[in-house]
């Protein structure tokens, strides 16, 4: 006999909606969200719909009603409960546009718990726009099937990140004049009894052309500062980021073996 297909089908669409879900809540879509699935997706009714909300998990709907310019959907059970993700932040200097969209959207999909713009003095951006930000980092999450959406800050200046650091996190900074190597560094943070048994963590990355003498001696000069360095070769800022964020998931986040 023929296989039974799996429901909810691997196909099905989904999307982060602002507000808590339940069982038998009705949820209407306008907008953007409507649109994506009435005329890109083309659903119907009775079609699976995949509906995150950020606060209870991942749940089953299926769609109720479409229209020209909304849809509705009924909730009918949940599927996972939200994902427990690495207290982790990454803390990227500004960087170009299309660049500080990449580490938006790679951060999501590595799993990080927050992200923490930071202006420097060489930084060529000094501005975020946060409804632009939220939308990259919500479709990333869509995209990869997380029940979570990381934290996404205002951009502050370094010495305010520096000046409210909290004091059970550790910073491991990215510089490129040279530190403990990264996979080391970052094994501190796996096996706390083996270092400093501080288990929150975070990545500093600079922009383009990195941290100038003074930025650096400010973050060293940080307790929780643990200076790295990320290998033999000059990284831009965006690949700096997402190579830390990808080596330290590794070795010690949710892709590290206990």
């Amino acid at each position: 006999m023929p296989a039974t297909p799996a429901w909810p089908p691997k196909s099905a669409p989904r999307l982060f909606v602002d507000l808590p879900l339940s069982d038998g809540v009705r949820v209407p879509l306008d907008g953007p969200q409507a649109h994506y699935l009435a005329r890109v997706m083309r659903v119907a009714p009775g079609d699976a719909v995949i509906l995150c909300d950020n606060r209870t998990g991942e749940w089953l709907a299926s769609v109720v009603e479409t229209g020209k310019r909304d849809v509705v959907l009924s909730v009918e059970r949940q599927l996972r409960h939200r994902e427990a993700v690495p207290d982790f932040w990454l803390c990227p200097a500004l960087l170009k546009k299309d660049r500080f969209d990449m580490v938006l959207e790679k951060a999501t999909e590595l799993g990080v718990a927050a992200i923490h713009p930071v202006v420097t003095r060489r930084c060529v951006a000094d501005k975020l726009n946060p409804d632009r930000a939220r939308t990259i980092v919500t479709e990333a999450a869509e995209q990869c099937a997380r029940t979570a959406l990381p934290e996404v800050h205002e951009p502050v200046k370094l010495d305010t990140l520096l000046c409210d650091w909290p004091g059970d996190r550790l910073l491991f900074f990215a510089d490129e004049e040279g530190g403990e190597p990264a996979a080391e560094a970052f094994a501190f943070a796996k096996f706390p009894e083996r270092g400093e048994g501080l288990h929150k963590a975070a990545l500093l990355v600079g922009p383009e052309g990195g941290f100038d003498d003074g930025e650096r001696e400010a973050i060293r000069a940080i307790p929780q500062a643990r200076p790295i360095s990320l290998g033999p070769r000059i990284l831009r800022g965006e690949t700096a980021a997402l190579a830390g964020t990808t080596l330290w998931m590794g070795l010690a986040g949710d892709w590290a073996s206990d």
